[in-house]
């Protein structure tokens, strides 16, 4: 059997694979991208859309910066119009957790250090720029240059640029079968085609564990269903993403107006999802407890009609941060996953890191936090 074969083989096509296909294309690097689905189908295109650096670990935010400066010229790069739109976030805490406004300060002390520039905002000063905030509401903290983008349009979009840029592209194309072979990759799919490459990048989401395993890299990677949903269109009039900071998982709701006055919002429970059918499913008393959930954090979005409500299937990692970079014992392997609801802002940076780290064998950004190591239960010999 005659395999394509190139310098790359992605698997993966949400906004990790889609980006690296990208920036690797455009490093002069032959890349397939295999789907098993359509491009940006699942957990990069279902998400809430938030393109926030604030809130994320500070060791994470070199990453976060570097995905934040594509954001800025994504127009310019993909071609496309993803509805970026460099709006603010805003994220906030109750009266009862006033330790949390503390944090908030802090935090802007540390995220300063990392590039990231924050104000904090209690009392009346709140109240005057947000009047939206319910009176739960103690303290914020803003970040005005991040802010979100439309999900659904984003990973297709790397895609077609990188297609643009010379990379091969399979939607709907499972792979049923990768190992190493040699010097090579040899990666078999499900309608008989064979690719082969001396690279190779896992990048698929929710079922990234099950290919790490075929080298015997056991990960406990779990999945969990997001709960979504849109309201009607109403007067444009909010222009940061909002958040709740909370250990309370149901108080965990966000929420994000776009410029045709629909507000999108997120978070609060979630539900079980099933990578083994592809499927996830939204509960109902997810959705009640989501809005019971923004009636506090901005009472006038709690009175406004939900017109939709939608999940995704999401993989989640114990300490939330994502296995990213080189496998500890196969030559030529590298992973990208387990994101844990997060991975959206930072996508775009992933794919940039990896194409440099693959392209020249290096990179700035610090890949000691996202090591497969920290997991990994390896059952084979070095490859």
């Amino acid at each position: 059997m005659s395999a394509i074969s190139s310098d790359v083989v992605i698997i993966g096509g949400g906004i990790m694979g889609s980006s690296a296909a990208f920036f690797l294309s455009r490093r002069g690097r032959s890349v397939t991208l295999l789907e098993s689905g359509l491009i940006g189908q699942q957990a990069s295109g279902t998400n809430f859309g938030n393109t926030r650096r604030q809130g994320r670990p500070l060791d994470q935010l070199p990453l976060a910066n570097r995905a934040s400066d594509i954001w800025q010229r994504s127009k310019e790069l993909l071609g496309s119009d993803i509805k970026y739109l460099e709006s603010g976030h805003l994220r906030i805490c109750y009266r009862d957790r006033p330790e949390t406004a503390a944090a908030f300060e802090q935090y802007a002390l540390d995220a300063k250090h990392c590039g990231l520039e924050l104000e904090t905002f209690s009392g009346a000063m709140l109240r005057k720029r947000f009047p939206f905030l319910g009176g739960d509401v103690l303290a914020g903290s803003y970040s005005a240059r991040d802010g979100h983008a439309n999900p659904r349009l984003v990973s297709p979009a790397f895609g077609r640029a990188a297609v643009r840029e010379g990379a091969r592209v399979f939607e709907n194309t499972s792979v049923i079968s990768v190992e190493k072979c040699g010097e090579d990759f040899r990666i078999l799919s499900e309608d008989g085609q064979l690719f082969r490459a001396p690279v190779l990048l896992i990048a698929a989401g929710a079922w990234s564990d099950t290919l790490a395993a075929k080298f015997g890299d056991s990960i406990p990677l779990t999945s969990f269903a997001p709960t979504m949903s849109v309201t009607e269109p109403v007067t444009y009039s909010i222009l940061p993403s909002v958040g709740v900071t909370t250990s309370k998982k149901i108080e965990d709701v966000y929420f994000r107006q776009i410029p045709r006055g629909n507000v999108i919002i997120g978070g609060s429970t979630r539900a079980p999802a099933y990578p083994d059918i592809r499927r996830a499913y939204v509960e109902p008393q997810n959705t009640l407890n989501q809005l019971q959930q923004i009636r506090r954090l901005a009472p006038a979005i709690g009175r406004l009609k939900i017109i939709r409500v939608w999940s995704g299937v999401e993989g989640y990692l114990p300490d939330s941060q994502p296995i990213l970079g080189p496998s500890d014992h196969v030559s030529g392997l590298y992973y990208a996953f387990g994101f844990s609801g997060a991975g959206f802002q930072i996508g775009p940076g992933v794919g940039d890191m990896l194409a440099e780290l693959i392209d020249t064998g290096t990179t700035d950004i610090s890949l000691d936090p996202y090591r497969i190591s920290r997991f990994s239960n390896t059952q084979v010999k070095a490859v």
